[in-house]
């Protein structure tokens, strides 16, 4: 195989897992520093040690693709047979949840471009954070503006790169970003990230009061808990959840069904309650890495255990609707 797809798998399946962020970087580093090299230029391996990026498990992996060998390391990663796709995976059209190194993500946005076109998306959301998370680098509005001027062109060809932001749901339920900018956006998710041990009356509120904002689509990870990972555990939120899905309800807003394996959030109980209430629900895979948008596998597995229709599954939907919804009367 060639040594720059291998390096770019390895990447892949690392970043899939979710291991170490370093990891993943050094072999996307590798793949891009012998970008556009020649095979006879990657066949000279003293210059090869010397380029910058090339590490010892990188230049392993490159010998041995030149080879014309399946590198140990990726064979190792590649492992056992991949886990059945749930049938309602084929109607997912897009992916409103993700992220780039222009706040947490480790990527460049044209990668994860790349990563959603190779899996056939026809749309994917950007939605790097808000000011608020600054450990994530989240972007002011300037910033903010600063992106949406590249957006438009990363579309083409069958496939739609929307603006979009996920932006903190602050203390009293008001979001942490100017209005007139979430009015530009194609999809706005709101998440709380902070002070996820309110109590349950307040927390209630706040939920309340972030769905029923003019320009929220999507409520992302509504519990806020963690069931794995390196992040360790985290319990869930309290709050009167048929309280906050019948605003999602009332304010066409989608229940986010998150794809991470250390989230699973909603809760199994808590997507049957949000499917009584009349909610809409979009299956995302919150991708802080191109490997990491095929999580997209465990969120349809969670949806079509739970029997949500697919219909009311909004990244089942083309384009045009999508864009109709996004667009309602708020």
């Amino acid at each position: 195989m060639e040594p720059i797809d291998a390096l770019n798998e390895i990447a892949t399946l690392l970043e899939r897992e979710r291991a170490s962020r370093y990891r993943s970087k050094a072999f996307r580093a590798a793949a891009a520093a012998i970008d556009g090299l020649s095979r006879e230029q990657l066949a000279d391996a003293a210059a090869l040690r010397r380029r910058k990026g090339i590490g010892d498990s990188s230049f392993a992996v490159i010998q041995e693709a030149l080879a014309g060998e399946v590198p140990r390391y990726l064979a190792e990663l590649r492992g056992s047979e991949p886990a059945p796709v749930p049938a309602l995976r084929a109607r997912l059209r897009g992916d409103l949840h993700s992220h780039s190194e222009w706040s947490d993500g480790l990527t460049s946005i044209d990668l994860m471009v790349d990563a959603a076109r190779a899996l056939g998306h026809e749309y994917l959301a950007l939605t790097d954070h808000s000011p608020r998370l600054k450990v994530a680098r989240g972007l002011s509005a300037e910033r903010l503006r600063a992106q949406l001027e590249l957006i438009p062109a990363f579309s083409g060809e069958g496939f739609t790169l929307l603006s979009g932001i996920e932006v903190d749901i602050l203390d009293d339920g008001s979001l942490d970003q100017e209005t007139e900018l979430l009015a530009q956006l194609d999809v706005v998710v709101a998440s709380a990230h902070s002070k996820l041990r309110m109590d349950a009356g307040p927390m209630t509120r706040r939920l309340v009061a972030a769905v029923s904002q003019p320009h929220v689509d999507v409520l992302g990870h509504v519990t806020g808990r963690l069931v794995s990972g390196s992040r360790g555990l985290r319990p869930q939120s309290a709050f009167d959840a048929r309280a906050v899905f019948e605003a999602c309800a009332a304010n066409g807003v989608a229940v986010e069904i998150n794809s991470r394996p250390e989230r699973e959030d909603p809760p199994d109980e808590l997507i049957t309650l949000a499917l009584d209430a009349g909610c809409l629900f979009s299956i995302d895979s919150d991708a802080h890495a191109p490997g990491q948008l095929g999580l997209l596998d465990e969120g349809a597995a969670r949806a079509e255990r739970a029997g949500v229709p697919a219909e009311r599954i909004v990244t089942t939907w083309p384009l045009a609707l999508l864009r109709e919804w996004t667009s309602r009367a708020r």
